[in-house]
């Protein structure tokens, strides 16, 4: 990906990348993930979340390292969940006391994708004064690359999780103990740390679109499959291509990743309030909950109609099942999606649209 030229294409001309759109970003991960579901996860990661927040908000070293290392083939690894705190994010418990001009980070992240593999990893944490009193919810970049030599004290991978797909990528818990960051590795967006949450978490819409049209692809690629199983597969003396029952099948899986599409495309292009660099929040999560749901159902129904063979490992769409169902859990699951969504049609404040409970949740709002 590095020599077709695909990694770090969101990042501005002036930093080595291509400066492309979330749009046309967008069309390459759908096409990836028609036949590699794990390729197309490392080149969302290689161009959104992440990448994005920091070109929106870091400085100019802090912009020119992250280029540096995703054009030369780095997957960031974007540090947010942790064992007791997943969809309700803002109640992370990993802290980063001030010290001096330092930051000390504590704490525990859990299911961090490319835990061990990634060198740049964005570490949310809970930012204390030096009297320990809390200031918010800030952003820390953390470059860990034990080939170059660069291995942070304080600063180890603990255990992998084994998972049902998308077994190429490692998901691992971090340990942060005492472990001293600069304050140049401090991202902060406009507002400070008191606000700095929500912008972080806003350039995660981005992301969002990239993982529904990474689920959306999968669902293209299992229905190309079905088209042609059902026009080579013969049973009772003729194809399967002509039995009604498969063809309305098959009718509406076309449907819903047509539907998925348009809703993805169209949520890329959007722009947030304020004029945010990021796609608008709910056109993004309306657009990931439909596009994962579905995209579940539509691989589910196509590798029923390879029947047993599909079942069996000769053909891609076991995999492709394993893989799929990760979307509607990662990246916000649907259901936490779909509050936030009705929150927004009702004018209902959620914990989603307000910033979450507690502390960070009023320093957001006020």
């Amino acid at each position: 990906m590095v020599e077709a030229g695909l990694m770090g294409m969101t990042i501005p001309e002036r930093y080595g990348g291509q400066g492309a759109s979330w749009l046309e970003t967008v069309l390459v991960v759908e096409e990836i993930a028609r036949a590699c579901t794990l390729s197309a996860r490392i080149l969302v990661e290689a161009n959104m979340g992440a990448v994005g927040a920091v070109m929106a908000y870091g400085t100019e070293p802090q912009r020119e390292m992250v280029a540096r290392q995703v054009l030369a083939g780095d997957k960031p690894a974007i540090c947010i969940t942790e064992p007791e705190a997943g969809s309700a994010a803002s109640q992370m418990t990993t802290t980063a006391r001030r010290t001096g001009s330092d930051y000390v980070l504590n704490g525990r992240k859990h299911w961090i994708t490319g835990g061990g593999v990634s060198r740049v990893h964005l570490v949310l944490a809970r930012v204390l004064d030096a009297a320990g009193n809390e200031e918010g919810i800030g952003g820390f970049l953390v470059v860990r690359d034990p080939e170059a030599g660069v291995v942070p004290e304080g600063f180890t991978v603990g255990p992998r999780e084994r998972t049902m797909g998308l077994c190429g990528m490692p998901e691992a818990e971090l340990v942060f103990d005492g472990m001293v960051v600069g304050e140049n590795c401090v991202l902060q967006p406009p507002g400070g740390f008191r606000r700095g949450f929500a912008a972080l978490m806003n350039a995660y819409n981005s992301q969002r679109v990239g993982a529904g049209t990474i689920a959306m692809g999968v669902a293209a690629g299992a229905l190309d499959h079905a088209r042609r199983y059902l026009r080579e597969r013969r049973q009772f003396g003729r194809p399967l291509a002509e039995f009604q029952g498969l063809q309305w099948m098959l009718a509406d899986m076309d449907a819903g990743v047509h539907a998925s599409r348009l809703m993805l495309r169209e949520a890329a292009v959007s722009r947030g309030p304020d004029g945010s660099a990021f796609p608008d929040p709910m056109m993004a999560a309306r657009a990931k909950m439909f596009a994962s749901e579905t995209a579940v159902r539509v691989v589910n129904d196509a590798l029923q109609m390879f029947g047993a063979r599909g079942y069996g490992n000769k053909e891609p769409l076991e995999r492709m099942y394993r893989d799929v169902r990760m979307f509607t859990i990662a990246g916000g699951t649907a259901q936490i999606l779909k509050t936030q969504v009705a929150g927004g049609l009702l004018g209902i404040k959620t914990p989603q649209t307000r910033g979450g409970y507690g502390v960070a949740g009023r320093l957001a709002a006020e």
